[in-house]
């Protein structure tokens, strides 16, 4: 399925569906248009059972997303806006299956907010990133903050946020925000499909569940998070899949995963 808007383009190759922000002119900014394009993209990848993991990232090599589109937020309704952009970041962060960002270039704002929802980044060394919201009299929801306050220290997400400065590729890798680092474009590209191939060799019930299990699980009380583990667990233990995982060790092949 193609997506209904120009600003994002879906393709899926080899079990990877690609998420591309296409507003290259305005550096990727996020609008009404684009925002609801990336979450139609979203529930179509989730849908495809062919699809087992998911990679977005910005065209033009200036920047995977500047943020909101500011020209567009002057004249529409901040309630509104606001409530628009909350649907974007549960999209994505809702989607039972893994999520890569490539970054390169310039990773602000929402943008910035849009790959901290993504599970794991890979970033090009001259990639910026921030949160300059306050410099514009703007001020994020406590869930905007939420998924980096939970990935890095509390002084580092206070400057982050506080300062509404640049930071280098180089820092978000040094403080984790980044989990890889590499020269280019291409090489970007090249480490995100590297990452997805390496989650494709695993079970996709597995996979599924331990997200949930990382992202929701880790949440909750203790003794509500040993339950919630342990009913997924018991979903992945009676699969079908179960047994596929040590039967094509024996057998010194790949697996044949049914997800089911």
């Amino acid at each position: 399925m193609m997506p209904s808007s120009p600003t994002v383009k879906y393709e899926v190759r080899d079990r990877i569906a690609w998420v591309t922000l296409n507003r290259p002119e305005v550096m990727n900014a996020l609008n009404t248009e684009i925002r609801n394009a990336v979450m139609e993209t979203i529930q179509e990848a989730t849908r495809d059972d062919d699809v087992l993991v998911i990679i977005t990232t910005g065209e033009g090599g200036r920047a995977y997303s500047a943020g909101a589109d500011l020209k567009e937020r002057a004249q529409q309704d901040t309630t509104a806006s606001a409530g628009a952009t909350a649907n974007l970041w549960h999209s994505v962060q809702a989607c039972p299956k893994p999520i890569i960002a490539a970054i390169d270039g310039y990773c602000l704002a929402g943008g910035f907010q849009l790959s901290l929802c993504c599970d794991i980044r890979v970033a090009t060394e001259n990639s910026r990133f921030g949160l300059p919201e306050a410099r514009r009299s703007l001020v994020t929801g406590g869930d905007d903050y939420d998924p980096m306050a939970q990935m890095v220290p509390l002084g580092e997400c206070l400057w982050i946020g506080l300062t509404g400065g640049h930071m280098t590729a180089k820092r978000a890798y040094e403080i984790g925000l980044i989990q890889a680092l590499v020269p280019d474009r291409d090489a970007v590209f090249a480490e995100a499909e590297r990452v997805a191939n390496e989650i494709k060799l695993c079970a996709p019930l597995a996979v599924r569940a331990v997200k949930r299990i990382i992202k929701v699980g880790r949440n909750l009380p203790l003794h509500y998070s040993e339950i919630f583990s342990e009913a997924l667990r018991d979903e992945v233990m009676k699969s079908e899949d179960r047994l596929e995982g040590p039967r094509a060790f024996v057998e010194k092949r790949a697996p044949i995963w049914k997800g089911r």
